[in-house]
């Protein structure tokens, strides 16, 4: 009865019920959501915050921003089927004002978007001009995880969320994450009708998952960047449950010095045999590997796998 009384409490006001249907349709900066609300963001944050403690939303840091999100499932689902239900009956002229409103962030996020491209595009077509098309590299992830479902995915480093965008169709669940709040807000304008995807700001050494929680995990030119690319590798696993599998797309060895003092590269390419080592101290089997050469960039697909049955392929058998 006291998450009852919790629940009634934090929804016995408007502009609450209004934050609850808003953050339904997407997750949405305190900034954004007085944006539509047309309220300042601390008297935004007010209602906020009774919603958290109700357990209706939850919030996250990232950066300068704080982002806000539906909260458990056990107290969401039965107050949005009752919602539905009742405006079913009696239409909310608020909803509409509203969606129009969530039209304009959602177009913000898009401009925002591209203003940032193409600002970079140059820094993106100097490194891809390196490599492999990068539709060759995506079509041979795919082939290396199948057209099936993959169960619960975890993006690690996702930047503007290709990766998702990519496979999170085929996800029960998909999380994306990444230390930077200004790719975070790339990949949220791209990926703002995706149900089952969640984003994320957290580090690549301290994934915000349990243990054995994941089904996949993809590094997509990730590794490169890391300081500790043997520890990244053993926490990706850690993730991973029985039969879980872990994709690494990144470059084999090369001599591209530039890359260091330029693009902030900390390795210069991993040969088969240092991933080999990472994943056997990560309890990991070298499942296959895939070269893919084409430029002056060696692109090579890592596909480990954790020993055991996965849930979904038990199922399935």
């Amino acid at each position: 009865m006291t998450l009852a009384l919790d629940i009634f409490r934090a929804l016995a006001d408007a502009t609450r019920l209004r934050i609850f249907s808003l953050l339904r349709s997407m997750e949405l900066s305190v900034g954004e959501l007085a944006q539509v609300l047309g309220q300042s963001q601390p008297r935004v944050s007010r209602h906020v915050k009774i919603l958290c403690d109700a357990r209706l939303a939850e919030r996250r840091k990232e950066g300068s921003w704080v982002f806000v999100a539906l909260g458990d499932q056990a107290a969401v689902a039965p107050v949005a089927a009752a919602l539905d239900g009742w405006v079913a009956r009696e239409p909310d002229h608020w909803a509409v004002a509203d969606a129009a409103r969530l039209a304009a962030v959602r177009a913000d996020r898009a401009a925002s978007a591209a203003a940032w491209f193409e600002g970079h595009a140059d820094q993106w077509d100097a490194i891809r001009s390196l490599h492999i098309a990068e539709d060759q590299v995506e079509a041979a992830m795919a082939r290396l995880l199948g057209d099936g479902p993959i169960g619960r995915l975890i993006d690690i480093g996702t930047g503007t969320g290709r990766m998702l965008e990519l496979f999170g169709a085929q996800a029960e669940a998909a999380l994306g994450i990444d230390r930077s709040s200004e790719m975070l807000r790339l990949a949220r304008a791209k990926l703002h009708d995706r149900a089952n995807t969640e984003l994320r700001q957290a580090d690549l050494y301290a994934l915000p998952m349990a243990d054995g929680a994941a089904d996949v995990a993809i590094l997509h030119h990730v590794l490169h960047f890391a300081q500790q690319p043997g520890a990244a590798i053993a926490e990706a696993a850690r993730v991973l449950g029985p039969g879980g599998r872990l994709l690494i797309a990144d470059f084999a060895p090369h001599d591209r010095e530039e890359l260091r003092a330029r693009d902030a590269h900390s390795r210069l390419g991993f040969a088969d045999d240092q991933i080999a080592t990472w994943f056997g101290n990560a309890g990991l089997q070298v499942a296959r590997t895939e070269t893919l050469e084409g430029g002056e960039l060696t692109v090579t697909l890592w596909l480990g796998r954790r020993a055991g049955a996965s849930l979904r392929e038990v199922k399935a058998a």
